[in-house]
């Protein structure tokens, strides 16, 4: 029997006893995770077309494309502009807020390790609020385009989804045994990928049928409810919360300790490198997903809408695939195991992916990636047993923060290598990727194989 059941920290005696009768219910952490993403999926899209279409009024250009022969490779030279203005706008958002952001979630995450994990979803949900607030003002009046850069500093200022993710993951760390842990978070992964398939699904849709106005609106009052079930419905999950000061650099330093203060429990090396492993995954599983999408409506694949969406449809089922595949190969294998066959398959997609030249190809590839999601749940959880219960908010605040980097870092290289590879190469990308994904799967069967102290990974879970 699980030791200490989410919303259940501790008996009814402790100080906690008070502010629990408050609550309306004990939920878990996924809805959050899943509305979050699902608000944030469904307004990303809706937003870079937007700019699109604000950039071509301004600009005089009639929006539309040929797509009769995908081989017509001469350029409008406004299409290139208004292109060319959007991926800035995009830029200078996703810039302005991870520049924040790292500094703000890093502090919540530290933070909430002290008052408890709903402070900071409740922060971090009325963050992702206001920046939908934000984008309905500018798409109903008008407004210039910075106010996204504005709304989505907001947003960061107040954690972010990746303060969302931090004390999401945290709180599953909180009340789930060693032997679980990887499953719980898996399937908190599964929560973010099936959000986003339903919101792609969606968003698509009603946009062609309504406009930018209505989709927005819906993810507001998703964010509303979201904010209500933080602050009344969500169970708290750390044990004893008490009062202590937000702004202090004690935060920061708790979170810089992780990796530099010696501990017997810890193994600081161990930490520094499952850090590194998950970086070099999401940056490839992003960088990948950047260029998807431009590989296939060139030629040789001259993908039309249609086959996009299955194409699209195809990059979520891993959210699920990994999960089903994650639970019936623990039964006969280790974690570890499980993250380098996921690794071994993820590899050979981006193979395939590199040499594709029919539809067929294609789908091969991203059949063979059924398990590529596999890999963070295990390398969070294998992170989340090198620390204490008191440090994980501070950990995964960092992963965030990883996370985030390994974004940007993506997007900044696979969009830059793309186009600079076409004339050699099309598929380069894919085989750098391929590449990049061997540092990890070393990494993590060297980390596995040199655990000096696998003892202390194991933490007793409160009675």
């Amino acid at each position: 029997m699980r030791a200490r059941m989410e919303g259940q920290a501790g008996p009814p005696g402790e100080p906690r006893g008070r502010s629990a009768r408050a609550m309306l219910c004990r939920g878990p952490v996924e809805p959050l995770v899943f509305l979050a993403n699902f608000a944030l999926v469904l307004q990303g899209p809706l937003t870079t077309q937007y700019l699109w279409h604000r950039f071509s009024a301004d600009l005089g250009y009639n929006g539309t494309r040929d797509r009769g022969s995908c081989r017509n490779h001469s350029v409008n030279p406004l299409m290139q502009e208004v292109d060319t203005l959007t991926s800035h706008w995009t830029l200078y958002m996703n810039l302005g807020g991870f520049l924040v952001g790292i500094f703000s979630s890093t502090l919540l995450g530290a933070w909430s390790d002290c008052v408890g994990r709903r402070p900071l979803l409740v922060l971090a949900s009325f963050g992702l609020l206001l920046q939908a607030v934000v984008s309905i003002f500018v798409v109903q009046l008008e407004l210039h385009v910075g106010y996204f850069v504005l709304g989505r500093i907001l947003c960061a200022f107040f954690g972010d989804f990746s303060g969302i993710l931090a004390a999401g993951f945290a709180s599953v760390a909180d009340v789930s045994s060693t032997h679980s842990r990887t499953f719980r978070m898996a399937l908190l992964e599964a929560c973010i990928g099936v959000a986003g398939m339903l919101a792609s699904l969606l968003g698509g849709h009603w946009l062609r049928a309504q406009g930018y106005a209505n989709p927005f609106w819906l993810a507001l009052a998703l964010l509303i409810a979201m904010v209500f079930y933080a602050a009344f419905c969500f169970g708290e999950t750390v044990k004893d919360p008490m009062l202590t000061r937000l702004f202090t650099l004690r935060h920061h330093r708790s979170i810089i300790r992780l990796y530099v203060a010696p501990a017997l429990e810890k193994s600081r090396k161990h930490l520094a490198l499952y850090s590194l492993a998950i970086f070099m995954v999401i940056t490839v599983h992003f960088g990948a997903q950047d260029i998807l999408t431009l590989y296939e409506l060139s030629a040789p694949l001259c993908w039309d809408s249609q086959l996009i969406g299955y194409g699209s449809m195809a990059q979520q089922l891993p959210y699920l695939t990994s999960l089903l595949g994650l639970r019936l190969l623990q039964y006969c294998l280790a974690d570890t195991w499980v993250a380098e066959i996921g690794l071994a398959f993820n590899i050979l997609g981006m193979v395939v992916f590199a040499f594709a030249t029919i539809t067929a190809l294609m789908f091969t590839g991203y059949g063979l990636l059924f398990l590529s999601l596999a890999i963070t749940p295990v390398i969070r959880a294998k992170l989340s047993r090198l620390v204490s219960e008191s440090e994980q908010g501070a950990l995964f605040s960092s992963v965030a923060c990883v996370n985030s980097l390994a974004m940007l870092t993506a997007t900044g290289i696979f969009n830059s290598l793309y186009p600079a590879t076409l004339n050699f190469m099309k598929g380069f990308p894919f085989l750098l990727g391929a590449g990049l994904l061997l540092i990890p799967a070393i990494l993590i069967g060297v980390l596995e194989k040199a655990d000096p102290h696998p003892e202390f990974q194991q933490f007793p879970q409160s009675p």
